[in-house]
């Protein structure tokens, strides 16, 4: 089981992504902002963080730099609709572990995260 923080700034999308996560046996609570996120990771201490790159009040990349300062040993991964160089380029630069396009396949997430190891 891994605590896992999703970031969507849909929140219907967040909690849809939530619920999966508990269903597969994860522990998951969800934020809709960068801000938001950035509290809750800290609170919450996450072991992944599934992350838009288009929020509102501070983008994906910055919560993820923040979220790596925050929180020792945590495994980023941007689920977006950007896949262009361009984006690609910045989720690099950002650190994240992992890209996933959206709409994300779930069996691809769900491989994923039981690799992941903290």
């Amino acid at each position: 089981m891994l605590r896992v923080l999703v970031v969507d700034d849909d929140a219907d999308t967040a909690d849809i992504t939530a619920l999966m996560l508990r269903l597969w046996g994860h522990e998951a609570r969800s934020a809709t902002d960068g801000a938001e996120a950035l509290a809750l990771a800290k609170e919450y201490r996450p072991q992944v963080v599934l992350l838009d790159l288009a929020l509102p009040r501070m983008d994906g990349c910055e919560v993820a730099r923040r979220v790596r300062l925050e929180v020792e040993g945590v495994r980023l991964a941007a689920i977006t609709g950007f896949g262009d160089e361009r984006h690609l380029q910045r989720v690099r630069e950002a650190q994240f572990d992992r890209h996933f396009l959206k709409p994300a396949d779930p069996e691809e997430l769900r491989r994923w995260l039981a690799g992941v190891t903290t």
